[in-house]
């Protein structure tokens, strides 16, 4: 092989004949052929994420493109490359640029993409007090460490969680045309909350369809700033606002949260089966509270049961992205508005949060594209 690209290479010039260019890029596309990338267990090339080969007398050149955010990795990427690279280049300078393109993916048939948002992700549980809102926080979190543009809505209008949590309590959105509100900002999330409308006492004494009809404002009238992920924070259950989302919010995905109860699991899979009856695919689940490790003593324990999210994965043929510990630091950080991602990214709970983040962003990508936004729109009118 290396022969073949050193002939073709000997006394040319850069301009190379489009057969010459083909069969240089035949040969690079196979020194590369099997670098699996360890996020998807898949080849790069199978993936058709090497693109743009370049070659010339001088260099050799190409880009990486993935399809989720994973700025953390780009080097390591770059690097597996120009070690694979060197004995073809033959002394020419390899230059290898790792980037993330993230794109738009199918959502339910008949609903339209939202303005401003490529992706939506949908947080449930079924059930309350099972870390559900915990999750959704750090995942956004760990979504835009990695270099994505995330927002993050509040979907549960009696029990706004998110402006604690993401330290913004007292905030309020600015309305400047008086018709539409700017997302508030915080750790470079966007977020909007009914939370930010109503004082913190105030008890939301509304029936159903006006919690609906408050939810699609809050989507619909915020000015979300081109996102790659908005992350939708569901309330508990399988009611009205859940019903609204997954009929007329276009969601890419939902991410069922739970832990090892049987009671928790119950309601999990009532909400799973929902999503599933109006065509939103399950990215996966997670498991909180999955284990207790002593603070003092180390002694651990599992005390709301074991394996539950395993079971339930493989009756319904998902996937569990992670489980979670019972750890005091977890609720101290969201207490403080410095969830763990932020408080100490560094740390082994901030770290479950990010392989959990990076396996759903994954799963996204790996969904079919949606073309809508890229056709031309017919207008038909009297001339």
């Amino acid at each position: 092989m290396f022969t073949r690209l050193s002939q073709l290479f000997s006394g040319k010039s850069t301009n190379h004949s489009s057969d010459t260019m083909a069969q240089i890029e035949s040969l690079v596309m196979e020194a590369v052929a099997s670098l699996v990338n360890p996020d998807t267990g898949k080849t790069y090339v199978a993936a058709r994420a090497v693109r743009n080969i370049r070659v010339d007398d001088t260099s050799l050149s190409l880009d990486v493109i993935l399809a989720y955010p994973a700025r953390s990795r780009f080097a390591e990427i770059a690097e597996t490359f120009r070690t694979t690279l060197t004995p073809l280049a033959e002394g020419r300078k390899i230059e290898v640029a790792v980037r993330s393109e993230i794109t738009s993916h199918a959502v339910q048939r008949g609903v339209t993409l939202l303005p401003g948002v490529k992706n939506i992700i949908a947080v449930a549980s079924g059930k309350g007090g099972v870390g559900k809102s915990t999750t959704a926080v750090n995942l956004a979190l760990a979504l835009a460490g990695e270099g994505a543009r995330v927002g993050i809505l509040d979907a549960d209008i009696y029990g706004p969680s998110q402006p604690l949590m993401m330290g913004l309590q007292g905030q309020r959105p600015l309305a400047e045309d008086g018709k539409t509100m700017q997302p508030v900002v915080n750790h470079g999330i966007q977020t909007m909350s009914i939370g930010y409308l109503v004082d913190t006492d105030q008890a939301m004494v509304w029936r159903g369809p006006m919690v609906s009809q408050a939810l699609q404002q809050l989507l619909n009238d915020t000015r979300w700033d081109a996102l790659d992920y908005l992350v939708i924070d569901m309330p508990p259950g399988t009611g009205d606002i859940q019903l609204t989302l997954a009929q007329k919010v276009p969601v890419t995905g939902a991410l069922i949260v739970t832990t090892p109860q049987d009671i928790a699991l119950l309601d999990a899979r009532k909400g799973l089966k929902m999503f599933e009856k109006v065509g939103v695919p399950i990215l996966g689940l997670v498991e909180n509270m999955a284990i207790h490790i002593c603070s003092s003593c180390g002694h651990a324990e599992h005390i709301f049961g074991e394996g539950g999210a395993a079971r339930m994965a493989a009756d319904y043929g998902v996937e569990v992205l992670g489980s979670l510990p019972l750890d005091i630091g977890i609720r101290m950080a969201v207490d403080e508005g410095r969830p763990s991602v932020i408080a100490d990214p560094d740390g082994q709970i901030a770290s479950l949060y990010k392989a959990i983040a990076r396996k759903v962003a994954i799963r996204v990508g790996e969904k079919a594209q949606d073309f809508s936004g890229k056709f031309p729109k017919i207008v038909i009118q009297n001339t």
